[in-house]
């Protein structure tokens, strides 16, 4: 059974803090993109993560990130910032597109890998909490 992909957009003007000497958004301010983005998705399911630690002390560290970088951001660029789920059996997967408002040029795309782990042991845990589950649908 394929389930429906769930995905969220946000849209962020790109700061002048962003930028680095060549004026254009230094590599890593991408993943601060995304993780607006990431956020919004979850709250958008009722996930709050955070809150999932005071109940239950589990946290869902980053394990891996991937950006490709295909046509740069400038100041003041309006952007939309797409995040997909793609999975959140095992660990929660999101793709990533951001996109130019102006002319619909998409100028990243990028993945995060997040798991479950148990404090105060730092165990990682090979499933994504049935609660998280069943409010992102799988």
């Amino acid at each position: 059974m394929h389930k429906e992909q769930k995905s969220f957009e946000v849209t962020i003007h790109v700061p002048f803090f962003d930028l680095d000497p060549m004026q254009i958004v230094w590599h890593g301010n991408y993943l601060n993109y995304f993780e607006i983005a990431r956020a919004a998705l979850f709250e958008h399911h009722g996930v709050d993560l955070y809150s999932f630690y005071d109940k239950h002390k589990l946290i869902f560290p980053i394990i891996k990130t991937s950006t490709k970088h295909i046509f740069p951001l400038r100041h003041r660029d309006e952007i939309i910032c797409k995040a997909t789920l793609i999975d959140a059996n095992i660990k929660l997967v999101v793709d990533f597109e951001i996109r130019r408002v102006a002319d619909g040029k998409v100028c990243a795309r990028g993945r995060t890998e997040q798991v479950t782990v148990q404090t105060p042991e730092m165990e990682t845990l090979f499933s994504i909490p049935e609660e998280i589950r069943s409010s992102l649908g799988f």
